[in-house]
């Protein structure tokens, strides 16, 4: 980890979900267990054996980081892990053109990163990326996420046990488990922060999931981002534009990259320093 040796990472001893979950993941959460049909997904999910046939296939397709594979990826999955206090899950590789992570698995956690994702993103990015998707497993997300991912076969299934009756339901379900999980990645981001403990590979990750372009990174200016977050927030003095903003992110399973970067800059300036003073950790020695 050629950019993180540069520094010292410090242990989070006893570190609790509820230190660092988002209000609004908390919120969402509450809302989501009084939507009718919950417990159905959830329930199908446990009857399918649907976690069981997602590793298997994770276990055939992908390929496993371990000491001796990806070794310094490896170190990054530990460091995190010791920093949050989390049993270190497996951790795989695929091949993906598409930058993203995911961590699947209720009882059994695993985490995928693409390859994509890999090439995009420098060590300690990396390491934000691998913190946000254990931050999950923390949290207890999991098993919402899962479901969230797979509702529509999901809902087919009810559907079909209960004559239909199910699927009405579902749209329902499907709104309040999206607006969920755009919250919890909210809280999974703050878990990155806390392993990373460096606002500004947070930003550059958020940077890159938005600008995209790889020959592009090194003319990238977190400044000027931080002026267009200004400005995203600025739309929100009218009322065409705040619904304009619901619309845009209805269908969405993760926030905008703005609004991401926004939200843990917000949380960096207060609630971030106050649970490291809480354990008399100076982050500026």
């Amino acid at each position: 980890m050629a950019d993180t040796r540069r520094r010292r990472l410090h242990p989070l001893r006893d570190l609790r979900a509820d230190e660092f979950q988002h209000p609004a993941d908390a919120a969402a959460t509450e809302a989501l267990k009084k939507v009718p049909g919950l417990d159905k997904a959830v329930a199908k999910i446990m009857e399918y054996g649907l976690e069981r046939l997602f590793y298997l296939d994770n276990v055939a397709s992908n390929v496993r980081v371990t000491e001796r594979m990806f070794g310094r990826m490896h170190r990054q999955l530990s460091w995190a892990c010791k920093i949050l206090g989390v049993d270190e899950p497996e951790l795989y590789v695929t091949v993906d053109p598409y930058p993203n992570a995911w961590t699947y698995g209720h009882t059994r956690p695993f985490v995928v990163l693409t390859s994509a994702l890999v090439d995009m993103l420098d060590e300690e990015e990396l390491l934000f990326v691998i913190a946000h998707e254990l931050g999950h497993i923390k949290a207890g997300h999991v098993l919402y996420t899962i479901v969230a991912r797979n509702i529509a076969a999901i809902m087919a299934l009810v559907g079909q046990a209960t004559l239909g009756i199910g699927s009405l339901l579902g749209q329902g379900l499907v709104y309040a488990l999206l607006e969920w999980y755009r919250k919890a990645e909210l809280t999974a981001d703050r878990a990155g922060l806390l392993a990373v403990q460096d606002i500004d590979p947070c930003i550059r990750t958020f940077m890159k999931l938005a600008g995209g372009a790889t020959r592009l990174y090194d003319q990238m200016d977190r400044d000027a981002f931080l002026e267009q977050i200004d400005a995203y927030e600025d739309a929100d003095r009218s009322d065409l534009n705040r619904a304009y903003k619901v619309l845009l992110t209805l269908g969405r399973t993760h926030p905008f990259a703005i609004e991401r970067a926004k939200e843990l800059l917000a949380w960096h300036a207060g609630g971030y320093r106050d649970l490291f003073d809480r354990r008399g950790i100076d982050l500026d020695a």
